[in-house]
This record gives C-alpha cells, sequence and structure tokens, in this order.
C-alpha cells in the first residue's frame, strides 16, 4: 500500500512539472517575439531615394527601367546591391518603441542624417536618425511620430562615400555585347585586330587566328560580363589628350568607347559617357584586352 502511493505522489509530481513547463513556455516565447518593425513597406513601392545631411549636399538615386542610378552629386550607374542596404531600413526590427514629442532626448531635433524614400513627389517616407544609446551602441530613429532603437549599420549604409556607391561593373546590365575592336591598342594596331559574335559564333578578324568558341565565350562572360573592377573614380576627358581606346560593339548597333589610360601596375578604363575611370587588377586587366584567339607562335 505504501509503494502504491509512493507511486501515486511520484506520478503527480511529473504531471504537475509538465503543467508548469507548458504553462510557461508560450510565455517565454512572447517575451522573446516582442519586437517591433519599423515599416511593412516593400522594397519595391520606392523608385527614388534622398539621403540628406545637415552641412553636406544630399545623395540622390533615382530608378530608371528597373536599375537605380545615382543622380547626385554625380549622374551615373548605382551599385544595386549598396541602394539595397540603403533601403534595408524598411525592414529593420526594434526592441524599444516610444512615443514622444521629446525629440531632443535622442538627438532627433537636428538628426545627423534624414532618409527620404519616394514613391512620387508627393509621397515620401521619412527616416531621422539621432544619438547613439551609449549601453548598446544602438541608434535613435525616428518614423512617423514613433523612436525606435536599431542597429547603427543603417545609417553606415546611408552614409558611405559617394565613390563606393557606383557600379563597378564596366558594363550595363542591359548592354548586351555583338564584339570588340581592339584595332586601337598598341599591341593590336598591326593586325587590327576585331572579334565579333555573328549569329552567335565568335569571329575573329586575323585570318591565321584559331579561335575556340567555348574559350571566347568564358573570356566574354568572366573578363567583361562578370568582371567588375577593385574602384572607380569620377572622369572628366581632356579633350587635348589622345589615349589608345578600344569600342565595345553592342547588339543594337550602337558601341561604347573606352579609353586605356594606363596598363601597369594596374589596368585604368575611362568611360567618357559613363563619367568614370575603371581599375582592375593587372592579371584581370591584360585578359580583357587579349582574347584568346589562339594566334600561331
Amino acid at each position: 500500500m505504501k509503494k502504491r502511493w509512493l507511486l501515486n505522489l511520484v506520478m503527480l509530481c511529473v504531471v504537475a512539472g509538465l503543467v508548469t513547463f507548458l504553462y510557461w513556455r508560450p510565455k517565454q516565447a512572447a517575451v522573446q517575439e516582442n519586437t517591433y518593425e519599423i515599416s511593412s513597406y516593400k522594397l519595391a513601392e520606392f523608385n527614388a531615394i534622398s539621403v540628406e545631411f545637415p552641412t553636406k549636399a544630399a545623395v540622390t538615386f533615382e530608378k530608371v527601367n528597373g536599375f537605380w542610378r545615382l543622380t547626385a552629386p554625380k549622374q551615373t550607374r548605382a551599385d544595386q546591391a549598396s541602394v539595397q542596404r540603403i533601403l534595408s531600413i524598411i525592414a529593420a526590427k526594434s526592441k524599444d518603441k516610444i512615443v514622444t514629442s521629446d525629440l531632443e532626448k535622442f538627438g532627433l531635433n537636428n538628426p545627423s542624417l534624414k532618409l527620404k524614400l519616394f514613391r512620387d513627389k508627393n509621397n515620401v517616407e521619412e527616416f531621422a536618425f539621432g544619438t547613439h544609446n551609449p549601453v548598446t551602441d544602438e541608434q535613435y530613429v525616428s518614423h512617423k511620430n514613433a523612436v525606435y532603437l536599431i542597429s547603427s549599420t543603417y545609417a553606415e549604409h546611408a552614409a558611405t562615400q559617394v565613390i563606393e556607391l557606383v557600379d563597378k561593373a564596366p558594363l550595363k546590365p542591359t548592354e548586351k555585347v555583338a564584339g570588340f575592336d581592339f584595332s586601337r591598342l598598341e599591341q593590336w594596331e598591326a593586325t587590327k585586330l576585331k572579334v565579333d559574335l555573328v549569329a552567335g559564333q565568335w569571329k575573329v578578324s586575323i585570318p591565321a587566328a584559331k579561335p575556340q568558341q567555348n574559350e571566347l565565350n568564358e573570356w566574354l562572360d568572366y573578363s567583361w560580363l562578370h568582371n567588375s573592377a577593385k574602384s572607380v573614380e569620377f572622369y572628366t576627358p581632356d579633350r587635348k589628350t589622345t589615349y589608345p581606346s578600344l569600342e565595345v560593339k553592342l547588339e543594337d548597333g550602337s558601341s561604347i568607347h573606352f579609353d586605356k589610360i594606363q596598363e601597369s601596375p594596374d589596368l585604368l578604363l575611362g568611360r567618357p559617357d559613363e563619367g568614370l575611370i575603371y581599375n582592375f587588377p593587372a592579371d584581370s586587366g591584360f585578359t580583357m584586352l587579349n582574347p584568346p584567339i589562339n594566334l600561331p607562335n
């Protein structure tokens, strides 16, 4: 009888422990999920961006044909990933949401940065960045009459130096290559090298060349279509200076002019229509200007 009583007591304790566990587990989960979304916007909603500072000119972007362009202080292609990082503020979450009119307390009466996202000229969402919390090293941000505490990386993305926001690819995603004219480069001046895609097949202007289609396809892909410069700088061509140059032919019949400003120690290619100089390492730069056409020794 005593053993049965002890067994019942043990069973009761087990049941009580299980009930206690089940009772507290949902509450703990609820506490962990107690975060606030700054917004519920979608990336596709916005077609213009303005990053504004107290003491320097604003940096602005505009979406054109599905791609972001830098429109101020310079006009050129923007690095798409950098713009996406700026826009990521719309997905930010915070453990703190403060509804207050005392913006001075959070450094938001004179924000260090304002980020404005435009659907159109009259439909704008604004995020203002204030001081940092010394305990968490997070930053106070205001949006729609509320103050949130979020990672400081969102402000860092928006305050990136302008030159780092420029696309480092020498060709636009929409530019379809149909060939190359290397005849104005020193190494090809005598042979007047031209390499063209005709009905999907590579043709080389030098009769002795024995091009391999796969090799040239890989060269185009890795040397031009998916080869980003290690850095870029703004370029204003000097009309008094003539550089060796090359032309990239496009499927629509147009062409893109590149000035070869320097070949060593790094290759510097200037693209006047974009107002940029692209800096490539010497090895990849050499490959860009010397397609594998298999000339006999």
